[in-house]
């Protein structure tokens, strides 16, 4: 029953969105396909699950090609992940060093900017294949200037498999891309609530005092 109600919940929210954005797509094509992709990837949420399956079901009917929606798909991707890497890239000092509201530390970007150094490549791969955070890593790579094209060519590479899966699930469900959008849902609880387990990790930590040192920052930077 709460599933159900979740569920419910969500779509009261996203199915306007979801209605523009097919509509869009039904009407356009792939242009809409890359700019709808462009935006979920530049921080707007617009489920991906719902844009690329939906032109999985256009490509069944014969009026898209699988590859031409899979490769506006990615560059879509690629060219929202550009905008939102500059926003974070540019903004840092004032959104997260002066910012009073969000301020962030020295300590604490020095430590994600060694993260990036070290893993930045792998959290970026894999981040762009989840719900929710795939919408969103390229924000803190930014911060962190994790280098530019080493972020790119990590953004492509994790972009071509999610796109590529939706688009085939899409063409082979057909009539049915809503129903495997519902279920693709439930991915999503799960990345919010090892979100959630994950903060509250780091909460408990710190307050035991097992936060960042300042070696870690020192060795970081």
């Amino acid at each position: 029953m709460l599933p159900l109600l979740r569920a419910s919940a969500t779509d009261v929210v996203l199915n306007p969105v979801i209605n523009a954005a097919t509509e869009f797509i039904g009407s356009t094509g792939l242009p809409a396909v890359f700019l709808l992709m462009a935006l979920e990837s530049a921080c707007i949420p617009i489920p991906s699950e719902a844009i690329m399956l939906f032109a999985g079901f256009a490509v069944s009917k014969g009026e898209l090609t699988l590859v031409g929606i899979v490769t506006a798909g990615v560059l879509g991707n690629l060219v929202g992940s550009w905008i939102a890497y500059g926003v974070g890239y540019y903004g840092r000092l004032d959104l997260l060093e002066k910012n009073r509201l969000i301020h962030i530390s020295p300590r604490h970007l020095a430590w994600a900017d060694g993260w990036f150094e070290r893993y930045g490549g792998a959290t970026v791969f894999f981040s762009r294949m989840l719900p929710i955070v795939r919408t969103f890593i390229s924000l803190p790579a930014g911060v962190a200037k994790m280098p530019f094209w080493r972020f790119t060519l990590y953004t492509l590479a994790g972009c071509i498999p999610w796109v590529l899966m939706l688009a085939i699930v899409g063409e082979k469900v057909g009539d049915n891309w809503e129903d495997w959008r519902h279920k693709l849902g439930y991915l999503d609880y799960l990345v919010v609530a090892a979100i959630l387990v994950g903060i509250v990790y780091l909460i408990v930590k710190r307050r035991r005092g097992g936060g960042v040192s300042s070696h870690e920052a020192v060795e970081a930077e």
